[in-house]
């Protein structure tokens, strides 16, 4: 039996009001276009946002502190872009509203082609928007 990929991945973030409306901006030129609510296991409401095969949940955290990408837990969130054009655009997009940047769109050595760039949402979550072109 084999897997067939990440089903969904739920981000906790300080303020739903300030944070939602990021992902969804960040993600609907990306493919996300599909949503919905769902109450979670501590009566907080979870907005998904769907596309591509992957759903990203969205929920305000119940539990005070501030996100460590180097304690337990998620470094980054790598979102997959269909061309670097597009990387391209959601890096202006990043820029414009303000994001910090940790990088700037360029060619990694990861991969042959791996094309993206570094940012940060508003709580301080490492986000990546990358584009590796389809192995012959």
């Amino acid at each position: 039996m084999t897997g067939r990929g990440v089903h969904h991945l739920d981000l906790v973030v300080s303020s739903i009001e300030r944070s939602l409306p990021f992902y969804r901006e960040l993600l609907e030129p990306l493919g996300y276009t599909r949503g919905g609510e769902v109450e979670g296991e501590r009566g907080e409401t979870i907005t998904y946002i769907a596309g591509g095969g992957t759903v990203v949940g969205v929920r305000e955290a119940q539990t005070p502190g501030e996100y460590d990408r180097y304690r337990v837990g998620v470094h980054h969130v790598a979102f997959e872009a269909a061309s670097r054009e597009v990387v391209d655009e959601r890096y202006r997009w990043a820029v414009e509203r303000g994001a910090k940047i940790e990088s700037p769109p360029k060619e990694y050595t990861y991969i042959p082609g791996y094309y993206a760039f570094f940012f940060y949402d508003p709580d301080g979550i490492k986000l990546e928007v990358v584009y590796v072109p389809p192995r012959p």
